[in-house]
This record gives structure tokens, sequence and C-alpha cells, in this order.
């Protein structure tokens, strides 16, 4: 059996403390960025919708597109990094994120948007994967949790800056919405700029094979019960022929794609991960903590804009509690974190504080007083915090170097499918539960439910008073339901944590881990040469003796009794 070669090309110089600070800067820029842009849109969509003449259904899908597209890309740029630079990749993804930006800046159609938001999608799926994989191989576990606070605070920021961001610029009547594409460009090109000129690592190379089938295939069965999802209920019934055939093709291609991993040389998703118990119980948790980064942020805005009447520059600041609770929270908890190498209670507190914020939002109406929406806001930041990074961390602290981005890139991607899973779903189920409110309300005021069917968000603005009142009032009292729905995804993901073995965290980053293992590895294979040598030695030394005047070499090797006796 024959292995592929790996060679390690050294950086030029190690990199120094600052010089890891500067480029850990540029890489919070550029995942600020990328994250902003998933959510930047939400409070701009009404404009968009209406300006570019879409649909409701079309609604959901700004915003699940680009997720969508980030789960399916996730594992692969992480597969990637274990074998290309990992600063070339990172530089790639900026790279592709701003193009989709740019274009989706110059949509004329709702379609057009939707498919160029899928182009940021693929770039965003590296920066969140690789951003992580890159600071885990500058820092090492115990040293990571200094820097759990800023990596989090970017987190939270950018999911609740691009509602407000994007709420300012549609209120700003000098820029219009094709903005709240537009201002990411800079941005990502400063990161480029700060990546190129900061980041300085070693690269390990070795025979690629990529995955294309896997890929394809996972991709493929995500979209399509995504698909089914966000449809289902609305163009067609939930138990009809069409929403079978869709369920039963999603899972028909997820099972081929786990047949395809489990034979691939190279997979996307390598299958024997999952053996380690950390790894798949920090995945099933991951999912919940998606709902809640992405999927919460989303429709609060649409709770404090449609039912409760606030402007979207306002919608953006009242999340701002959530934000608070989650910089501070994981401050706190990285710094105790590193202080004392104990990070299992932080991640088992945090759990359990965000399923109560979940349950504290599920009690929400359109007359609840704003202070206490802040304070349940602020609860589930603080769960948020807790929980987020510490996930990836337990994940990282745990697998071996060289499958470190395959293994971070599991995590990031079952979170980020948690995240476009939530939109749809929540989505889904806000929409069925609307409408039911809205046709009772209309039915309360003598309006037979026929007529319910025209009032709605799509043309809010242009209902009686009387009806709009009704609509808003819905959309206040039916939020309640998919904070409901998140707080029980959350208790699956609080009762994963629990079963988390907790692992004293290595002090060693990833690349000097790696480091160490390829000269270990040469060790053992400069030892095995030597025996052999040594074997090969000796042979030839009794060969030499044996052929000697006087010997019996050819005896020997016949086997006659006379070899037997000299012997």
């Amino acid at each position: 059996m024959t292995t592929s070669p790996i060679r390690v090309e050294p950086a030029d110089t190690p990199m120094t403390h600052r010089q890891r600070i500067n480029a850990l800067i540029g890489l919070l820029l550029g995942m600020f960025v990328a994250l902003m842009s998933a959510t930047i849109v939400s409070n701009a969509l009404p404009t968009i919708i209406t300006q570019l003449h879409g649909t409701q259904d079309q609604y959901t899908w700004v915003v699940t597109a680009t997720l969508l597209a980030s789960t399916a890309a996730t594992p692969i740029w992480g597969k990637l990094s274990d074998v290309f630079s990992k600063k070339l990749l990172v530089q790639l993804s900026l790279a592709v994120f701003t193009i989709g930006s740019m274009l989706a800046g110059l949509s004329t159609t709702v379609p057009m948007l939707i498919g160029f938001r899928v182009v940021q999608g693929l770039g965003l799926g590296g920066m969140q994967s690789l951003v992580m994989i890159v600071i885990a191989s500058m820092f090492s576990p115990r040293e990571r949790g200094r820097y759990q606070g800023a990596i989090a605070g970017v987190m939270s920021i950018a999911t609740v800056a691009g509602p407000l961001l994007g709420g300012v610029i549609v209120d700003t009547s000098w820029l219009g919405w094709r903005w709240t594409f537009y201002v990411c460009v800079p941005l990502a090109v400063i990161a480029m700029i700060v990546v190129q000129r900061t980041l300085n690592l070693p690269v390990i190379r070795r025979e690629v094979h990529i995955d294309y089938a896997g890929a394809l295939l996972i991709s493929a069965g995500v979209s399509v019960l995504l698909i089914w999802v966000t449809l289902a209920g609305k163009n067609f019934d939930w138990a009809s022929a069409t929403s079978f055939g869709l369920v039963a093709l999603g899972l028909a291609l997820l099972a081929v794609s786990v047949w395809v991993e489990s034979r691939a040389k190279d997979p996307i998703i390598p299958l024997y991960l999952f053996k380690d118990r950390t790894t798949t119980l920090a995945t099933i948790a991951s999912i919940a903590v998606g709902v809640a980064l992405f999927g919460g942020a989303v429709f609060l805005g649409q709770y404090f804009q449609i039912a409760r009447g606030y402007s979207p520059t306002a919608a953006g600041l009242l999340t701002l509690p959530m934000v608070i609770g989650s910089l501070v929270s994981a401050t706190v908890s990285g710094r105790l974190i590193t202080r004392f190498g104990r990070w299992k209670g932080y991640l088992v507190a945090g759990s359990v504080v965000m399923a109560l914020g979940f349950g504290l939002l599920a009690t929400i109406d359109s007359t609840t007083d704003m202070t206490l929406v802040g304070c349940y806001l602020f609860t589930l930041g603080v769960g948020m915090g807790m929980t987020m990074q510490n996930l990836v961390l337990a994940v990282q602290n745990t697998i071996a170097p060289r499958n470190l981005g395959a293994a971070t890139s599991v995590v990031t991607f079952f979170r980020s499918l948690g995240g476009a899973a939530g939109v749809s779903i929540l989505g889904a189920v806000l929409s069925n539960h609307v409408a039911d409110l809205i046709a009772q309300g209309l039915r309360a005021v003598g309006i037979t439910q026929t007529g319910s069917g025209g009032a709605g968000l799509s043309n809010l603005n242009e209902l009686p008073a009387p009806i709009e009142a009704i609509v808003r009032g819905a959309y206040g009292d039916g939020t309640a339901r998919i904070f409901l729905v998140s707080m029980g995804m959350a208790l699956v993901g609080t009762l994963a944590v629990l079963f988390i073995k907790e692992i004293a965290l290595n002090t060693l980053n990833a690349e000097d881990q790696r480091r160490a293992e390829l000269i270990e590895e040469e060790i053992v294979l400069s030892a095995a040469d030597a025996d052999a040598d040594l074997a090969h030695a000796v042979t030839g030394d009794a060969i030499a003796d044996d052929t000697r005047p006087g010997t019996s070499a050819t005896a020997e090797v016949t086997g006659s009794p006379d070899a037997t006796r000299n012997s």
C-alpha cells in the first residue's frame, strides 16, 4: 500500500503575536461583511419586493437562497483548506462574495436577484468555515478563548447590523435599496488587502481528490427539502402527491450522498468524523444555534416593523439587547475558558439560557411591553454568546489537525443548515399561523373568510385601517409561534450538549500540532529505514561470512545435513 507524499511548505518567517492579531482583524472583517450580507436585506425586503414586482413566496427566498448556497459550499471550502493554501482560499471566497454583491445590486428582477444571492452565498460559505479554520491554525484551543468575545461579537453584531444598516439605507432617499449590496464591496476589498499583508501560514500539500459527486448530492438533497418546506401549504397541500414526492426525492438524494461519501477516497464530509461523540453532539447542537442566529434576526425585524409599526432603522436598533448580551457573555466566558481551561460548563449554561430566551419570546404578542421584549432578547443573546463558538472550540480541540478543516466545516455546515432551514420552516409556520389569525380577525368583524385571501403583507399599506390593524395584530400574535418552535429545537441542542465529554484544552495551535505529527511520522519512517538498513547489513555480513573459504554456504542453501551441522 502506498500513500501520497505530504509536503510542508514553511512560511517565510513564523508569525509574531502582533502579526497574528493583525491577521485576525482582517479575518474578522471578512467574516463581518459576509455574515452581514446574509441579513442586510431583511429590513429592505418589503421595498425590494415592491419595486421589483415580486411575490410573497419570493420574499423568503431572497434570504434563503444565500443561506442555502453557503450551506452547500461550506464543506467544500473546508475540505479544500486541508490541501490548499488557506490564505489563497480566504481571498478567493472574498472575491466570489464581492462579485456576487456587485451583481445583486444590478438586479432588475427578483429571480435575477435570487440567482446573484446564490453567488454571494458561495463566498459566504467559504468565509464561515475558513475564518474559524485559520484562527485555529494560529491560536491554540486554550489561547483561543481569549478571542472568543471578539469572534462571537463580530458574528452577533453582523447579524443585527445587517438589518439595521439595511433599514438606514432604505430610509435614506439618495441611496436606495441597491446600496444594501454595494456597501459590502469596499469592506470586502479592505479585508482581502489586510489578509494578503498579514496572514502567513505554512502550506501542507498532498494529492488532491475532490468529491464532486458527494458535493452535488448533498447540495441537491438539502435544496429539495428546503424547497418543499417553503412551498408546502401555499403552492400545494402538505399532504399531497407533490409534497410526498419532494420529501422522498430529498431523502433519497441524501441517502445516496451518504453511500457515496462512505466510498469516496477523499469525501467532502468524512463520515468517520461522526465516530467522535463530541463532533456528532456538537453538530446536533449547532442546528439550534443556526436557527437562533439567522431565523430569529429575520423575523424579529418583521415583528418590529409589521406588528409594532417601527421604521426599518428603529427595528434594527431594537435588536441591540441581543447583540449586547451575546458580546458580554462571549467575552466573559472566553476569558474564563482561557484562564481555567474548562469549557463545558459555559456550553451547558449557554444552551439552557438560549432555550430560556426562546421560551420568553414565545410569550410576546402585539401589545407586549417593549422593555420586556428587550430583556427577553438580552437573555437570548447571553445564551448565544456562550454557545456559538464554544461548540466549534470543543470539536477543534478533539479532532486530529489533519481533519481540522473538514471537522470545522461540518459544524459550520449544520449551523448554516439550521439557519437556512430555520428561515424556511419558521417562515412557513408564521405564514400559515398568521393566515389563520387574519381569517379569525376578519370573521370577528363580520367579513367572510373568502375575503381574507386579499389581506396580507403584500398589500398591507393599501388596506382600510380596521383591516390593516387586524393584519398587523396577526403578525404580532403569530410571531410567538416561531419562537416556541425554536425553543423546542434549542432544548434538543441542550440535551446534546449535556452528553458532550469535556477534554482539557490543548495548548498547541493546529499548525504546531500538525508539524509535530509530521516530525513524529518522519522519526518513525527514519527508524524503520534504519532497521531495514541494519537488517540488510546483518544479512550481507552473514552472506559474506558464509562465502569465505572453508564455509558451506552452498550446503546451507541446499539444506544438506552438512549445512545443518555447520550452522
